[in-house]
């Protein structure tokens, strides 16, 4: 009987996708979208439904402490229901039918990621786009060549245009972002530049908030952390929007030279399908990837190791030592995605390519913001100057007006 049910579910989830399925699910919700706005609606989602993090949860947590009257509901990814059920916040399931007709009949999105094209946004209904990254990388109509799976370059790049024209708003986290999104989204609606309501949190946390955190991940709090948070990669992928990640550092030489002192938090892109197999480095590398929120990782950190991943805006905030630990950089730079500054130079922290200088490195953390001093100061003039932990306010008041 459960092999029978468990083979219905793969068929209704298979019909659910098919073209014919969608076209109607498109129609029918299209019609209902017609209804009246219900104005106290809002519906959040962050990464997918999978996560309860990031610009969205900000602005949702800085809404019920102001008391707004409001009702909201939280888009989830039914396989991450528990990370939502520890807020206690009211959650649909996304694509379930309660959840188009809420979708249709609310006011306000607050998403951080892009939504599938084939559902209807009514005219209407108000949506706040957070996006989830100031870019290094290249996006949309400034990639060259576009390498993931299922699309061409031409598909991908008019697919992410209507769907930016669809967004009433758009959060920039600094005047640089808000010029490559202009362009590179096609833009023409309102920007919101703000700063970035999940970095309000690195403003207000306190050692009780680290130690907790220290505990709920099993780390003596006597070690120094360091957190490795990789982006994922265009053309490495096992199908459509499940990618691979291996780990490219002597895990071995890793543990022999940094082991008594350090521990290594592992956090793989939420794309990521792959699942790390640290089992023969206990006690000293933990995988966090499906830790609810990085934003905790973040201030656990005494160090972060990044490539190209959007994690060193964030975490530069803290205004801790970051190195870049780039072992295809040719490749990424020339073939599958270019950079829209010069990163190798300008980098606030060393590039390093291989495990033994990587290792050096973070023996001599404590003096990399020092050695890459001019490097620092512009990256944090350029990238920070809107980060001062009242970034959730200032997008609420510019879309929902001023608390009462």
């Amino acid at each position: 009987m459960k092999k029978k049910l468990k083979k219905m579910r793969k068929k209704w989830k298979k019909m659910k996708k098919s073209k014919t399925i969608r076209k109607m699910y498109r129609k029918v919700f299209g019609l209902v979208g017609k209804l009246p706005k219900k104005d106290n609606i809002i519906v959040f989602e962050s990464f997918l439904g999978k996560q309860y993090s990031c610009n969205p949860r900000a602005i949702y947590e800085e809404m019920k402490k102001q008391d707004r009257d409001f009702t909201y509901y939280w888009s989830i990814d039914h396989r991450y229901k528990k990370h939502f059920e520890e807020h206690g916040v009211r959650t649909i399931h996304r694509f379930s039918v309660k959840w188009f007709i809420v979708m249709m009949r609310a006011k306000y999105w607050v998403f951080n990621s892009r939504l599938p094209k084939w559902i209807p946004k009514p005219a209407e209904t108000v949506y706040l786009q957070t996006w989830h990254g100031t870019p290094l990388k290249k996006l949309a109509l400034d990639m060259e060549e576009v390498h993931m799976p299922g699309t061409t370059t031409e598909m991908y790049k008019k697919n992410f245009v209507t769907e930016a024209k669809r967004w009433n708003y758009l959060v920039a986290p600094n005047e640089y972002s808000a010029e490559i999104f202009e362009r590179a989204f096609e833009f023409d609606h309102a920007f919101l530049k703000t700063g970035y309501p999940r970095n309000d949190y690195l403003f207000r946390y306190n050692k009780e908030d680290v130690d907790a955190i220290k505990d709920r991940l099993n780390i003596s709090h006597d070690k120094k952390v360091i957190l490795y948070a990789p982006t994922w990669r265009d053309n490495e992928y096992h199908f459509i929007g499940k990618y691979k990640f291996s780990v490219k550092m002597d895990m071995d030489a890793m543990k022999e030279e940094l082991g008594d002192d350090y521990v290594i938090l592992f956090r793989l892109h939420y794309l990521v399908a792959d699942h790390l197999d640290l089992s023969d480095y206990e006690g000293f590398a933990v995988d966090a990837s499906h830790y609810p929120d990085i934003r905790d990782l973040y201030i656990v950190s005494d160090l972060l190791i990044t490539d190209y991943s959007s994690v060193m805006f964030d975490f530069g905030v803290l205004k801790r030592p970051m190195l870049f630990y780039v072992y295809d950089i040719d490749n990424y730079r020339d073939m599958l995605r270019g950079f829209y500054f010069d990163f190798e130079n300008e980098a606030p922290g060393p590039l390093v390519t291989t495990t033994e200088p990587l290792i050096e490195e973070i023996k001599n953390a404590d003096t990399i913001r020092e050695r890459y001093r001019p490097h620092v100061d512009m990256f944090e003039e350029k990238f920070h100057s809107l980060e001062d932990g009242n970034a959730a306010k200032r997008v609420i008041e510019s879309v929902f007006g001023r608390s009462r």
